[in-house]
């Protein structure tokens, strides 16, 4: 199911369309392509900050691997030092701020820089709020690193009438919000949050990791600064690790070019280069992760080895009004809960053959992982408890394989599932009809359309 692609979202030619063509601050003046306000999203994804190489020619900019660059005498110019700036990196840090309707990008070595360099524009006594289940590495960091270094924090249900508003200090400076969140697919309204933050003066970050900037605009909303952990859907082939974030707040952006530059957290040109060409496709990526997903969460939800399934595109979903607002697509993320434990879980895990078990999410290839024992391990019990995380969870990456091998396959992992559960061992299982390497019918999936079209 895809969801509302209207102007106020961000939609055709509005708020993502109309936004100004990124320019780099202080660190390099990139060429950041054409700079149209009405072109449209996959034409920017593959246009802005990709100009056709000056030198050669090349409608694929070179991979820039220099450290240094040659000075024409002693003048300012756009490069000198790769650590500064350099071409590949400013362009792809143009092209996602374009992307998110924001004037500034900055793109760092992976997702944990890029939170680190965010809450070094705070100081020592400064609170923060966090949602409740942020990703487990954003939270180990706020815990164990950030609090001794004089930070606070305070985590809560931000979905939760009045949570963040009892949570807010008048040393609060900044809030930080995953939605949907990681893993347990909580959404909360952005809009809600940003204005319960700016009453007192505080900043909003976003992590929009999970729905990318094709399907939800965070800085449209409300927000401050939009979070990125680039290894996901924007690099889209598990082939690379970074981060980023995107402001269009002016006197935000030359700080966060000033911690970028001098932390040194930077990523290599040639992730650069990875990432940029993801963007490329992001838009033709996320139509299929969306139309995959809705298919197979749909599987899942009317297996009855699953107890619970949560995905923005189903009805079911506690918050679907709320993402229907802010998402234009359910994406390709899901978490669903198995009625029999950890047997259950690990007789379907064990029985998948096309999906892989692995942890990150939003390559080509689908993905599933156990957080309780995978990703969210570190996280003390009693906390993994009081989120939902046990051992029935399972949190899926729908791929943009064809969506019917995809729920072939994973229909007769959860048969598996039934079978422990029922109490016997599970069968084994036959190949799944329209298994890798055999020809399947396409997918019947209705009511989806083109969101920025």
């Amino acid at each position: 199911m895809m969801m509302n692609g209207d102007a106020a979202n961000g939609g055709p030619a509005a708020t993502l369309a109309a936004a100004p063509a990124a320019a780099s601050v202080a660190g390099g003046a990139a060429n950041v392509g054409p700079a149209v306000p009405t072109l449209g999203f996959a034409t920017r994804a593959i246009h802005v900050g990709c100009p056709p190489d000056p030198g050669s020619g090349a409608v694929v900019p070179p991979i820039s691997v220099s450290s240094t660059f040659a000075m024409p005498g002693l003048v300012k110019k756009d490069h000198m030092y790769s650590r500064l700036s350099n071409p590949n990196r400013d362009g792809f840090e143009a092209c996602l701020a374009s992307l998110e309707g924001g004037k500034h990008g900055f793109a760092f070595a992976s997702g944990q820089a890029a939170t680190v360099t965010m809450m070094h524009t705070l100081k020592a006594g400064d609170h923060v709020v966090s949602i409740d289940d942020v990703y487990a590495g954003t939270q180990q960091y706020f815990t164990r690193i950030a609090t001794p270094m004089g930070l606070n924090f305070t985590f809560c249900d931000m979905a939760a009438p009045g949570a963040l508003e009892a949570a807010i200090l008048p040393t609060t400076r900044l809030v930080w919000l995953e939605t949907p969140t990681n893993p347990t697919m909580k959404i909360t309204s952005i809009e809600a949050v940003a204005a319960a933050a700016h009453a007192v003066g505080a900043l909003l970050v976003v992590d929009n990791t999970f729905a990318s900037p094709y399907l939800q605009s965070p800085l449209a909303l409300g927000a401050d600064v939009v979070f990125h952990s680039v290894s996901k859907y924007i690099g889209g082939h598990s082939d690379l690790v970074m981060g980023a974030l995107v402001t269009s707040d002016a006197a935000l952006a030359v700080r966060l070019r000033h911690l970028q530059i001098n932390m040194g957290a930077t990523p290599s040109p040639f992730d650069c280069f990875l990432a940029s060409r993801g963007l490329k496709t992001l838009a033709l990526r996320m139509v299929a992760h969306s139309t995959n997903g809705a298919a197979v969460a749909a599987a899942v939800e009317a297996h009855p080895a699953v107890r619970k399934v949560l995905y923005p595109g189903l009805a079911s979903h506690p918050s679907h009004a709320v993402a229907t607002m802010q998402m234009r697509g359910g994406g390709g993320m899901m978490t669903f809960w198995l009625r029999g434990g950890l047997p259950a879980a690990r007789a379907f895990l064990g029985a998948l053959s096309v999906v892989t078990l692995a942890v990150s999410l939003g390559g080509v290839e689908s993905l599933v992982e156990h957080p309780a024992l995978m990703t969210h391990a570190s996280l003390p019990p009693e906390v993994r408890a009081e989120l939902g995380i046990d051992d029935g969870m399972v949190r899926l990456s729908v791929g943009i394989e064809d969506a019917a091998d995809v729920v072939a396959d994973i229909t007769q992992a959860l048969d598996a599932a039934k079978a422990v559960i029922d109490g016997g061992a599970p069968a084994t299982a036959a190949p799944a009809t329209g298994a890798v390497g055999a020809a399947a019918a396409p997918p019947k999936v209705t009511g989806v359309k083109r969101p920025h079209e």
